[in-house]
């Protein structure tokens, strides 16, 4: 089986607490015998694999495979062109440079609801959208990635994995992936951007 969720901000990317405040996936009614594949930061949103089979976890997640995941980030200030061919060149962030990925600035904000709670609001200070894809998954990269360049991220949200984007799933919301869903979150082609 494999399921797509959309994670809510706050929520832990686990069943299990960690002695945290943040509520587990526990909370939000899924299939039992599945666990995620990868994470999403409790800080962070969007699109979430979970799967009761073990082999799809390395197939989706070891770089080797360069499986893309595609976020919307909500940055501080609009990046210049130098700040987005860094994000793509592959910043340092924790002593390695990261792997090239795409980047590109949102002629505006994505089509999603407000968050719950508001992200930060700061008259003097603007702030834009990106779209990052990206082939590994690091703790916290594209955080890491936005400040490395002077742009930290206020709102992370994963949109896609491989050709299958998280659409009108709502917030907190699930559902079992038919066979073409499938194919398309297995796929690393990059035809549906």
């Amino acid at each position: 089986m494999l399921v797509a969720l959309h994670k809510p901000w706050g929520v832990l990317s686990r069943f299990t607490p960690d002695g945290s405040p943040n509520a587990t996936l526990a909370s939000l009614g899924l299939p039992p015998r599945v666990f995620p594949i990868g994470r999403l930061d409790a800080d962070s949103e969007g699109l979430l694999l979970l799967t009761d089979e073990p082999a799809l976890v390395a197939r989706l997640t070891h770089p080797r495979f360069g499986h893309p995941r595609t976020y919307w980030v909500q940055v501080e200030r609009v990046p210049d062109a130098a700040a987005l061919a860094a994000l793509a060149a592959g910043p340092v962030i924790q002593g390695e440079r990261a792997r090239a990925c795409q980047a590109r600035l949102l002629d505006g904000p994505p089509d999603l609801p407000p968050r719950d709670p508001p992200v930060r609001f700061r008259k003097s200070v603007a702030d834009a959208w990106l779209e990052l894809t990206l082939t590994e998954g690091r703790n916290r990269q594209v955080r890491r990635m936005t400040a490395a360049v002077g742009h930290p991220t206020l709102r992370l949200v994963r949109c896609r994995i491989g050709r299958f984007a998280l659409g009108d799933l709502e917030r907190g919301a699930w559902r079992a992936l038919t066979d073409t869903d499938r194919r398309a979150a297995l796929s690393s082609d990059d035809a549906a951007r």
